[in-house]
């Protein structure tokens, strides 16, 4: 019987090394290899072996034996098939892929089974869908469809945790739809470490993978982060799979995000917006509108910004609050914007709009748990913090979108254009933008202040 292998994995970047070492020379992280018990190669081995070429071909779907041209390769799209929700089918870049692989990714709560087993439920009604439960039981899966008052006729379930059973199940009832939940209680009897380890996770997500590209099976993975919200596993599972979703909520918001981090299929800035109802999850069609619920009393430090989503505008609310410090060093909170961003940003306020915000505690907070993850938000978080620091509020029909340089000059956001037509839409009547983003024709009741400098934009407030 030929010898098991191991390897040392690496469980931040996936790199491989034959013996154990403190240091990861790829990412330079410290302690973070892992040793992975490889099976031996056997002759003529399936979808579950871990092992040699026999196992692994096929890996990418119909493997091409010859050298092709690259203006020959067929470009038939093909088709996608429809999730039911337009928020997930956004994400996703219009929808499942057949013979793709999927993982959704969230921290404990956040609506994962729950998205899916809607999913799962509606989509058995028109096709094949194989429901893989390893975390909880088959009552337990049929007792949250009732709560959830989902259709269950159809929906094909399976309670197991063997890969080598999941793939026989699957190739005989041949689904079009391929659900696990989760990849981290799967296991592959080759392989002696427990379910959840590197070594288990990354086999099987391969052999699941491959299946679905032989077969041309949607394939759902869903997949627990760790305390700091990554994925949990080995980095190689994120290079595996097609897309990779992040379904982020906090427990006191009824209010769920689903984020693209990885999309081979689609953008992966795209955001789907979600409420958590006592019937699952409902997707949100206007996003917007949650995030501008604001008071009747207009406060100081308010201010609305269009920041850009993927393939269209979202209107979002930041609040800015500036208080003195008792402090020697005094305090930068940020929540939803990058912390070192808004330090650099109130060093520009100083600098060329001549305010000083040293001797204060700066909390800045984008309404609703958004993560902006653009420049376009630096002119809205920099007049806001004026507004908080003067104690004078900002009219409520202005919004203002813009990056700011470190010179002291508004730089153009790309889709400016949209952007002022969607505050247009909800009412908004003055944009302070960058010149570059003024429209020739401004929408109808809307003025738009272009400006070049921060001093401009200060002026015009």
């Amino acid at each position: 019987m030929a010898k098991a292998k191991s390897a040392f994995v690496c469980t931040e970047c996936g790199a491989e090394y034959s013996k154990w070492q403190g240091q990861c020379t790829s990412c330079r992280e410290w302690n973070t290899l892992s040793e992975v018990r490889l099976s031996a190669a056997r002759p003529g081995a399936g979808h579950g072996g871990g092992g040699g070429s026999a196992g692994r071909g096929g890996y990418a779907g119909a493997i091409s034996r010859e050298v092709i041209d690259l203006a020959n390769v067929d470009l038939s799209e093909v088709p996608r098939l429809s999730s039911t929700f337009e928020e997930f089918d956004r994400v996703l870049g219009g929808g499942l892929v057949p013979g793709s692989a999927v993982l959704l990714g969230g921290h404990p709560g956040a609506g994962k089974s729950t998205l899916l087993l809607q999913t799962a439920c509606k989509l058995a009604q028109q096709r094949k869908v194989l429901y893989v439960t390893g975390e909880e039981s088959l009552s337990q899966v049929a007792m949250r469809a009732h709560r959830l008052q989902l259709p269950t006729q159809g929906l094909q379930m399976l309670a197991e945790t063997s890969i080598e059973t999941i793939l026989g199940v699957a190739e005989r009832e041949g689904p079009d739809i391929l659900i696990i939940d989760s990849i981290q209680t799967t296991h592959l009897e080759d392989i002696s470490s427990a379910p959840g380890g590197v070594a288990q996770v990354r086999e099987s997500a391969a052999a699941l993978t491959r299946f679905a590209k032989q077969s041309s099976t949607v394939l759902l993975l869903v997949g627990h982060v760790t305390k700091d919200g990554t994925l949990a596993g080995p980095k190689v599972l994120e290079h595996m799979i097609d897309a990779s979703l992040l379904l982020e909520g906090g427990a006191d918001s009824r209010f769920r995000t689903l984020r693209g981090q990885k999309n081979r299929f689609g953008a992966v800035n795209e955001l789907g917006v979600f409420a958590m109802l006592e019937h699952g999850l409902k997707e949100v069609k206007n996003p917007s509108a949650i995030f501008l619920s604001r008071t009747e009393e207009q406060a100081p430090g308010s201010l609305v910004m269009v920041v850009w989503e993927g393939t269209r505008p979202i209107l979002i609310e930041v609040q800015a609050l500036l208080d003195d410090s008792a402090l020697g060093n005094p305090r930068r909170v940020a929540v939803g914007v990058d912390q070192n961003r808004l330090s650099m940003l109130l060093a520009v306020l100083h600098r060329h709009g001549g305010l000083f915000t040293g001797d204060q505690d700066v909390f800045l907070n984008v309404v609703g748990g958004v993560k902006v993850l653009e420049t376009s938000a630096d002119l809205a978080v920099l007049l806001a913090v004026v507004s908080s620091l003067q104690s004078r509020p900002l009219p409520r029909e202005l919004v203002v979108f813009g990056e700011v340089g470190l010179s002291g000059e508004i730089r153009p956001v790309p889709s400016g254009q949209e952007r002022i037509v969607e505050a247009a839409k909800h009412g908004f009547r003055r944009a302070i933008v960058p010149r570059g983003n003024a429209p020739k024709h401004s929408p109808e009741g809307m003025e738009v202040v272009p400006v070049d400098k921060l001093a401009d934009a200060l002026e015009a407030l």
